[in-house]
Parts: C-alpha cells; structure tokens; sequence
C-alpha cells in the first residue's frame, strides 16, 4: 500500500497517494464551510430570491454583484477577468443580470465601444444587506486573526479560488457544448 505523501504535495489526486494527516485535519473543515454555501439561497431577502428564481439566476450572477458592491461601475472585461471566466461568459452573466433589471448597462462616456455595468440603485441596499449576513462568520473569523496570519489567510483563500475556477471552468465549457447540441 502507497505511504502518505508530503503535505500538501502538487498533486493529490495522482493515482494510489494518500492524503497525509495535515490535508485530512485540513479537509475535516470544508464540510462544516460547505453548509455555508448551501444555506445562501435562505438568507437572500425574499425579493431577492424570487427574482433569481424567476430569471435563472445563481451563485455566478451573485458573483457579478459582489463585484460591483465596490461602488465604481466596472466594464465586462474587468469583471471577466476578476472573476477568472472568459469574456462571452461575463457578457452572458452581465445580460442576465440586466434583464432582471439588477445591474445597469451604460457606454462608458470615455469610450463609447466600452461598456460599463453597474449594480441598479435600487438593488445595492438589498443585495450589501444579503452580503452584511452572508459575510458575517467570515469576516469575524478574519478579524480574529493577527495581521500576519490574516494576509496568508486570505492567500490561501484566493489560491483555493483559482483552483477551484480551473476545475470549474473545463466543466462548464463542456456543460454548454451538451445543452447546446
């Protein structure tokens, strides 16, 4: 039988390796985090959940709106971009969103070929006060932390994200091609 591999080895998934003791007591959260994720949908205000239940809408399009939280309206391609998805997809999110009239799409006066998307006035107090409750558990456990253990905290947390988006992204383009055919 295969020994456990160093800690947090690049490839876990490599046929025969183990997981080492460190990655299980690791992974022994992501349940407990999970239920989190699966609880979202019951914290969203009621006028809220109906219009994503309405238009189709799900945890991507909520992505697009955190995004646009930050205040300045940002273009598709920022928001491709910090999102880690391709252009046609951030269009495609950005245009749900709007058809459910949740975000705003405005030229951007400074160059008119450029787009410029917005969260809808009035949809910002709603959709900060679903994120206040969302975020709380989070944002507490970060204020616990020293500074040091706060800013690898949070890497750790943004490197979890791209691997997560490059698992997800291959997935996705598959499930399009599917529907499509």
């Amino acid at each position: 039988m295969p020994d456990a591999a160093a800690p947090f080895a690049d490839d876990p998934a490599a046929p025969g390796r183990r997981l080492s003791a460190q990655e299980l007591d690791a992974l022994s959260h992501v349940p407990l985090i999970s239920a989190s994720f699966r609880r979202a949908q019951g914290d969203m205000p009621q006028a809220l959940r109906a219009t994503f239940q309405t238009h189709g809408l799900g945890p991507r399009h909520g992505a697009v709106l955190t995004q646009l939280m930050a205040g300045e309206p940002a273009s598709v391609t920022d928001l491709a971009r910090r999102l880690g998805v391709s252009l046609s997809t951030a269009s495609q999110l950005v245009g749900d969103l709007a058809r459910a009239d949740l975000v705003l799409r405005e030229e951007d006066p400074r160059n008119r070929r450029r787009t410029l998307v917005s969260i809808a006035a009035a949809v910002r107090p709603v959709f900060e006060q679903f994120l206040a409750v969302r975020s709380a558990a989070l944002l507490r456990a970060i204020a616990r932390l020293e500074p040091a253990d706060r800013s690898a905290f949070l890497a750790g947390l943004a490197a979890w994200a791209q691997e997560e988006q490059q698992v997800t992204a291959p997935a996705a383009s598959t499930d399009r091609r599917t529907k499509d055919a």
